[in-house]
């Protein structure tokens, strides 16, 4: 595997907040402990803090709309995908959605570069098509200002 760089602390707040939703959805446990859990383990030391609460908070409280937004584009149930793309998926389109200050090129990256790093082989593909279209729709007039 390559060397890695100095990682951002938004990247590595999408990268510990992806860890924390995984949790949330595989062990049902509330975000709140979730957080204090990463807080207490050393893991929210390099996050920035409020991108890190945002997403696990936002996203865990917001699956069905989130998911009924990029179901659209799937090639399968949102059931049948694997939880950790879904949750990459979830985490994409709530910026997408939310965050219209994030360029959508850079939602999308993050979310490629999460696939790459967490995802089964070639997932990043998949989450890569997921998203164009999602941000096709979400924000259609910064994507045809920018292609």
């Amino acid at each position: 595997m390559e060397e890695e760089g100095p990682v951002s602390p938004r990247t590595q707040s999408r990268r510990v907040a992806l860890q924390a939703l995984y949790q949330w959805q595989m062990n049902h446990d509330e975000p709140f402990d979730i957080i204090k859990q990463f807080s207490e383990d050393g893991l929210l030391t390099d996050v920035d803090a409020p991108l890190f609460r945002d997403l696990l908070n936002s996203v865990s409280g917001q699956v069905t709309e989130l998911d009924a937004i990029f179901a659209p584009f799937l090639d399968r149930a949102v059931a049948m995908i694997d939880p950790v793309e879904k949750n990459i998926l979830r985490m994409g389109v709530y910026e997408l959605q939310s965050k219209p200050e994030i360029p959508y090129r850079v939602v999308i990256n993050e979310s490629v570069e999460l696939a790459k790093r967490f995802g089964a082989e070639d997932s990043h593909k998949y989450i890569n098509g997921v998203l164009d279209k999602v941000a096709l729709e979400l924000r259609s007039l910064e994507k045809t200002q920018m292609d």
